[in-house]
């Protein structure tokens, strides 16, 4: 005769709800990551007036997503996840992959500030690198799968830059995230597509997007420091 009350929640699925809340906690903005500083070059198109409303946004961050940094960073974060390559390899790997000065700071300062307070937390001793690289590295420990860190990862970064978009452009709170909600499905299958993917699947193809985070460097007046 089965035992305890029929609402009772499967122990299996209560650590896995507690370990998504765990993800969740560590993706959101309250993490002390200083993430809102940086608008990954997305100041630059904005003082160009080249995102000037939702849809050229949702545009940009479709491209930065599909074949910019939000492929290559999602390809570090599965390697690092599924363990594929050592991880201090993976480390100086990401550190290679930089195409600018910025973009390396805005990585490597994020990840050296998730690598604090994720350690301080878990009790680990996790070596200094790239955020998706950390990021991938102490989610080992969560009972998720690759896919759903993914998703989860590629929709906190698009949603910093839909927070910068909003004061930058400056959009209204509800048609920057329609922006976000109608990318879901797009973050949902590019975590899919890259749950599996090798180091030689490494590659960006949003030049475009680097130079202009290239020229944010030199920009007279600016917020952001990316």
């Amino acid at each position: 005769m089965a035992t305890g009350a029929p609402w009772a929640i499967p122990m299996t699925d209560v650590a896995q709800a507690g370990d998504l809340l765990r993800l969740t906690q560590w993706l959101s903005p309250a993490f002390p990551l200083g993430a809102f500083a940086y608008s990954h070059g997305l100041e630059q198109f904005i003082a160009r007036g080249e995102i000037t409303n939702a849809a050229a946004l949702q545009l940009w961050l479709s491209d930065i997503l599909r074949a910019g940094a939000g492929r290559s960073d999602g390809i570090l974060l599965s390697l690092a996840h599924r363990g594929a390559l050592p991880d201090e390899d993976l480390a100086d790997l990401a550190a290679a992959l930089a195409p600018s000065r910025e973009r390396w700071e805005e990585s490597i300062a994020q990840g050296r500030a998730f690598g604090k307070t994720s350690n301080a937390i878990l009790g680990s001793q996790l070596c200094e690198a790239a955020l998706p690289v950390v990021v991938g590295i102490q989610a080992r420990c969560l009972s998720l799968s690759t896919p759903t860190v993914l998703a989860l990862y590629l929709q906190s970064f698009l949603g910093n830059l839909v927070s910068v978009a909003t004061r930058a452009v400056p959009l209204g709170q509800t048609e920057a995230q329609i922006v976000l909600d109608r990318l879901g499905s797009e973050i949902a299958a590019q975590a899919s597509n890259l749950a599996l993917a090798e180091p030689q699947d490494l590659a960006s193809a949003v030049p475009r997007a680097d130079l202009m985070a290239m020229a944010h460097e030199t920009q007279e007046i600016r917020i952001y420091r990316s």
